[in-house]
C-alpha cells in the first residue's frame, strides 16, 4: 500500500495539481469566511462546503462541472435548514436523515451530477450534527456555504482550471436495468437499511456522536456497485480510521487547538485526502481522520477517548453496510464484474473495427476515443474485481482466476494501443491478411460475449506490425475463455 501511494505514476501531474488546488481553494474559502466575520462554526462549515465542491464534482466537461457546482447550494441549503430545525426532535431528525441517505444514493442514477448533489446534501446534514447547528445559526451557516462554494468555484474555473487543457473523461455509466434490477435503486434501499442499523446501534454506543456510524455506512456505498466492493470499502474505511486515529494521538491531541500547528496539519491533511483518493481509500481515510481530529481540537473537545469512540462508531457503520449488502437486495460481485468485462470486450471489438477501417483508408475512422473508453472500462473492471483479489479473500480459486483475467485484459489493452499507434502512421497500408485478422478478433469477442467456443488456431509469425498485434490479440482473447467460462461452482 505504501509503495502504491508513493510510487504510482501521475501522468501530467494531475493528482498533484488536484491536491494543490484543493488546499488553495479551501484555504481561500476559510479566509473569506473569516474576513466576513463568521464564527469558527461558520468557517468549518464553509471549509467543508469548499472541500466538497472541489472533490465531488466530476462532470465530463468544464461547463458541466460549473453547472453542478452552482447547484450544490440549491440542494444543500434546504437540507441544512431541515437538519437545524429538527435538531431537538430526535425521531423526526432521524427519519429525515435516513430520507436524505436514500434519496442521495438514488440520485446517482442521474450520473456524476446526481452523485455530487447527493453527497453534498448528505454531508450538510452530517455537518449539522457534527456542529450541533441550530436555526439561529442558519443565516451565518448559509452565508458561509454560499461564500465558500463561490470561492472554490472561482479557484477551480477561473484561477486554475487545468481541466480546460485536458480531453473530456466521462466515466462509463454503471450497468443499468429498471426498477429493483437497477443498481442505484438497490443501493438506495441498501444504504437506507444499513444507515438505519448504524443510527440505532450508533446511538446506543454514543447519544452524542452517533452520526459517525451513519457517515461510515454512507461512504461505504460511494463509488461501489456490488456486494464485494462495498465490503472491501467498509474494511478499508475501518483500517484507515484506526491508523489515522493512532496518528492523531501523536499530532492532534498534543496540539491542543494551537492555531499555527492546526492550520499546518489541516493543510497537509487536505492535500493528503485529494492526492491519495484515486490510489488508496485507506490512506484517504487516514487523512480524513486526522483532519476531523484537528477540527475537534479547535472546538476544544478532542481527547483520546473521543478518538476511540470514532473508531467504534466507524466499525458500527461498516457493519451496517455489510449487513445491508449481504441481506438486502444483494448485488453479487460476479454479476457486476461480468457486466463490466462484457462491456470491455465489446469495446475491444469496437477498437478493432475502427482500426481496421482506418487501415483500409477510411479517413473518418478514428479509434482513439474508443481506446480512451477502453482504459476507463478496464479501470472499472479492476475496481469490481478488487474484492476477488483482496488478500483476505479465502477463495483461492476465484482469486487466481480473477488475477488471470486482469492480466489478459491488460494484455488486450496493450495490443490495442499498439495497433492504434500503427494505424495512426500515414504510411500504414492495408491488405487482405489484416481484414481477415480483424474479422477473427471480432469473432473471438462475439464468442466470449455470447458464450460460444473459440476455436483455437495456429497463426504464422507476422513481421508486419499491425498483423502481429492482431495475432497476439486473437490469442489473448482465446486464453480469456478459460478463466471466464470455467464451471467451478464459484463464478468469477
Amino acid at each position: 500500500m505504501l509503495k502504491k501511494v508513493f510510487t504510482a505514476p501521475d501522468p501530467g501531474r494531475i493528482r498533484l495539481r488536484f491536491a494543490t488546488r484543493a488546499v488553495l481553494g479551501i484555504g481561500l474559502a476559510v479566509v473569506a469566511c473569516g474576513l466576513a466575520g463568521h464564527s469558527l462554526t461558520g468557517a468549518i462549515t464553509g471549509g467543508l462546503a469548499a472541500l466538497l465542491a472541489l472533490f465531488t464534482v466530476t462532470d465530463a466537461t468544464v461547463r458541466g462541472q460549473a453547472v453542478t457546482t452552482a447547484l450544490l447550494p440549491v440542494v444543500g441549503l434546504p437540507v441544512l435548514a431541515t437538519a437545524a430545525a429538527l435538531q431537538d426532535h430526535a425521531v423526526a431528525r432521524d427519519v429525515a436523515f435516513l430520507a436524505v441517505v436514500g434519496l442521495g444514493v438514488y440520485a446517482r442514477r442521474w450520473g456524476p451530477r446526481g452523485h455530487a448533489l447527493g453527497i453534498f446534501a448528505f454531508m450538510l446534514f452530517f455537518a449539522a450534527q457534527f456542529l450541533h447547528a441550530r436555526t439561529g445559526q442558519l443565516g451565518e451557516l448559509s452565508a458561509s456555504v454560499l461564500l465558500s462554494v463561490a470561492t472554490a468555484g472561482a479557484v477551480r474555473f477561473g484561477l486554475w482550471c487545468y481541466e480546460r487543457r485536458l480531453p473530456p473523461a466521462a466515466a462509463p455509466a454503471p450497468p443499468g436495468g429498471t426498477g429493483l434490477a437497477r443498481i442505484s435503486t438497490r443501493q438506495a434501499v441498501q444504504a437506507t437499511a444499513g444507515a438505519g442499523f448504524a443510527l440505532l446501534v450508533g446511538q446506543l454506543v454514543s447519544g452524542e456522536r452517533w452520526y459517525w456510524a451513519v457517515g461510515a455506512t454512507w461512504w461505504a456505498f460511494v463509488n461501489t456497485t456490488s456486494r464485494g466492493e462495498t465490503l472491501v470499502r467498509g474494511f478499508r474505511r475501518v483500517l484507515g480510521t484506526i491508523i489515522g486515529a493512532g496518528l492523531a494521538l501523536f499530532v492532534a491531541v498534543p496540539a491542543h487547538g494551537d492555531a499555527v500547528l492546526t492550520v499546518l496539519v489541516v493543510a497537509v491533511s487536505v492535500f493528503g485526502i485529494f492526492y491519495t483518493a484515486a490510489l488508496s481509500y485507506t490512506w484517504m481515510m487516514l487523512w480524513v481522520t486526522v483532519l476531523a481530529a484537528m477540527l475537534y481540537g479547535l472546538l476544544g473537545v478532542l481527547t483520546p477517548s473521543l478518538l476511540a469512540l470514532r473508531m467504534a462508531e466507524t466499525g458500527v457503520g461498516a457493519l451496517g453496510a455489510a449487513l445491508a449488502v449481504v441481506f438486502v437486495l444483494p448485488v453479487s460481485t460476479h454479476s457486476v464484474t461480468d457486466a463490466w468485462i462484457q462491456r470491455a470486450l465489446r469495446c475491444v471489438h469496437a477498437c478493432t473495427a475502427q482500426t481496421a477501417a482506418r487501415l483500409a483508408g477510411y479517413p473518418d475512422a478514428d479509434p482513439a476515443p474508443t481506446v480512451g473508453e477502453l482504459e476507463q472500462l478496464l479501470a472499472r473492471v479492476r475496481l469490481s474485481v478488487a474484492p476477488l483479489v483482496h488478500p483476505l479473500n479465502p477463495m483461492l480459486g476465484r482469486k487466481r482466476r480473477a488475477r488471470q483475467v486482469l492480466t489478459l485484459l491488460d494484455d488486450c489493452a496493450r495490443e490495442i494501443r499498439g495497433l492504434v499507434a500503427v494505424a495512426a502512421d500515414p504510411e500504414a497500408s492495408h491488405d487482405a491478411r489484416l481484414a481477415a485478422a480483424c474479422w477473427r478478433v471480432e469473432a473471438a469477442v462475439e464468442a466470449l460475449t455470447t458464450g460460444r467456443d473459440i476455436e483455437p488456431r495456429t497463426t504464422p509469425a507476422a513481421t508486419e506490425p499491425a498483423l502481429a498485434h492482431l495475432h497476439t490479440l486473437e490469442r489473448t482473447l482465446a486464453e480469456l475463455s478459460t478463466p471466464l467460462r470455467t464451471p467451478s461452482g464459484s463464478p468469477l
